[in-house]
């Protein structure tokens, strides 16, 4: 990475998910720009930070977290605001694709899904927005994915969720607007992450997606960092309310 953005050095920015694949990426590109950075997950990341801290001379501040606990997930927002100062940036980037037909969903599978790919989403931003504003105004990027684009089949909730992420983008780019608050989506192509490399990822069903894309490079967690970073710093302070796809080109918007 070569492109440094002055105004992230310091900035106080917080990361759900920030421990593993597309997320630990995200943390270590904003700590590569000094921000102070702040992250949840459900596991340990202690090993990680110890790493990032070695690499980078800049520590990011680990909280366990089950983001579906939302009255945790505030708390771990107050913390992060305790420790670096209000939060300027938020990224809800944690997520779980798990697959799934219609017919395997159940009431206590639905509220699942939804509390972890939309309603984690929902409190962030409704719990951030007012230090957001009295600090001058921040940036928030809600990850999304391109599977409600493309209408993929084998996980409907979480398409379901991908779609309910843009909409709320959109209004929240309007009510937080006036505080000087851009509220942007990012939207991933398939991404392979360690997580999708065990789980899913077969020779053939990569070889069709990359048939798909216009550039044939398999996307790394590494090629979102960019993009985040973008969103993030004041190159984008006109740009709110939209939703950025990086996917090597398999998408086309507009």
């Amino acid at each position: 990475m070569t492109a440094q953005f002055s105004e992230l050095k310091d900035a106080s920015v917080y990361i759900t998910g920030g421990g593993n694949g597309i997320g630990a990426a995200i943390t270590e590109g904003f700590l590569a720009q000094g921000a102070k950075v702040a992250f949840v997950g459900r596991s340990d990341a202690t090993e990680f930070c110890d790493a990032m801290e070695a690499k980078h001379g800049n520590r990011p501040h680990f909280m366990q977290c089950d983001i579906t606990d939302v009255t945790r997930l505030k708390a771990t927002l107050d913390e992060a605001a305790g420790e670096h100062g209000p939060i300027t940036t938020l990224i809800n980037n944690a997520a779980n694709d798990k697959r799934h037909s219609v017919d395997d969903i159940t009431e206590d599978f639905y509220t699942w899904m939804m509390d972890i790919n939309f309603k984690a989403y929902v409190f962030a931003c409704q719990h951030t927005a007012p230090m957001m504003a009295a600090a001058g105004g921040g940036s928030i990027i809600n990850f999304t994915s391109i599977s409600y684009m493309m209408g993929n089949a084998g996980y409907p909730l979480y398409t379901a969720a991908n779609s309910a992420i843009n909409g709320l983008t959109r209004s929240l780019a309007r009510e937080f607007g006036p505080e000087k608050i851009r509220v942007n989506a990012l939207a991933p192509g398939w991404v392979l992450t360690q997580k999708q490399k065990d789980m899913w990822v077969t020779e053939d069903g990569l070889a069709a997606h990359l048939e798909r894309q216009c550039l044939k490079d398999p996307l790394a967690p590494a090629d979102i960092v960019g993009g985040t970073l973008f969103l993030a710093s004041n190159l984008s302070r006109a740009m709110t309310g939209q939703s950025l796809v990086i996917d090597g080109g398999v998408v086309v918007t507009g």
